[in-house]
């Protein structure tokens, strides 16, 4: 058999991700109803986390012991790939004593190199470039709560990172546009985009790119591993944050997300996230069952 990775948004079809939103409706609804379901009885998830979690951990270690199966915790630090054991090895080990791997790592060229090696299906829990998972589980959480997100206008405020760049291939594979702005100088790196720019507009203004949009989204100013940039990156990013003034110029019924964790009165004000608007609650919790309908469907198929 073909081994089937994941680790950007594009790796999947439209028709891959609508059996998938399907399958985490129908698990998600046993999980609801307290329905035992366990399709992964004595299968094994390895998760491999070289930055540091909360949502990816839990949902994917809670999401494999509820569909029956186990999943073993290996901090790199802690681990022999801490003190440099080539990540090749390290894939051919760990994919010839489990069924499923999933990593969180700073490189996207990381979790490349291991899937080459590995034997058994990668998930990507969060590279630098890309983190498919989460913009599943935003894309999911939108249709929940408003139907199709074909043809709808998504809007991004804050860095060009890899939630952006996951919201953009997203929007390539269920035909919606993405209103995109980003303060000078943390805007897109066109090399991580396709050459087809017509699913996505840029904007100077953040307000600007909010009207008429049915999802406003942003993430924190200085994500992991940025640390360092901190002070410059407050001062650069100071009107980027998503406020009631920029909800106003969206659709009356606008969503508003954010992967979390959030800093309050910085990328975006208390009124709005813990407003009408905001399912960043139903977004997170939705990891957890979308999460389970890729590990499934990664490790058994269709069923």
């Amino acid at each position: 058999m073909t081994i089937k990775h994941y680790l950007q948004f594009s790796d999947l079809t439209l028709s891959e991700y609508e059996y998938l939103i399907e399958r985490a409706r129908i698990i998600k609804q046993k999980f609801k109803n307290y329905e035992p379901y366990h399709p992964l009885l004595d299968r094994t998830l390895v998760m491999v986390f070289e930055k540091s979690s909360t949502r990816t951990r839990l949902s994917f270690e809670a999401g494999m012991h509820q569909l029956g199966g186990t999943a073993i915790y290996l901090n790199t630090r802690d681990s022999q790939l801490g003190r440099g054991e080539p990540i090749e090895d390290a894939a051919q080990v760990m994919s010839r004593m489990s069924d499923i791997i999933m990593v969180r790592t700073f490189g996207h060229d990381i979790i490349e190199r291991f899937a080459a090696y590995s034997r058994v299906p990668v998930i990507n829990g969060l590279t630098n470039e890309h983190h498919p998972c989460q913009v599943f589980a935003d894309v999911f959480t939108f249709i929940e709560h408003r139907g199709s997100i074909k043809g709808k206008t998504v809007t991004w405020i804050g860095d060009a990172n890899n939630m952006l760049y996951s919201w953009l291939q997203a929007a390539e594979v269920f035909g919606f546009h993405v209103n995109v702005s980003t303060p000078k100088g943390y805007d897109i790196d066109l090399r991580l985009v396709s050459p087809d720019h017509s699913h996505f507009t840029r904007f100077d203004n953040p307000a600007d790119a909010c009207e008429g949009a049915h999802l406003v989204t942003t993430d924190v100013w200085t994500s992991m591993g940025f640390e360092e940039e901190n002070a410059a990156r407050k001062k650069a990013f100071a009107n980027w944050n998503v406020d009631t003034d920029k909800m106003r110029r969206a659709a009356p019924d606008a969503l508003f997300m954010h992967c979390l964790p959030a800093h309050r009165g910085e990328e975006v004000t208390a009124e709005v996230i813990d407003g009408p608007q905001s399912v960043v609650w139903d977004e997170a919790e939705n990891r957890l069952h979308v999460q389970k309908a890729l590990l499934e469907y990664l490790v058994k198929g269709v069923v």
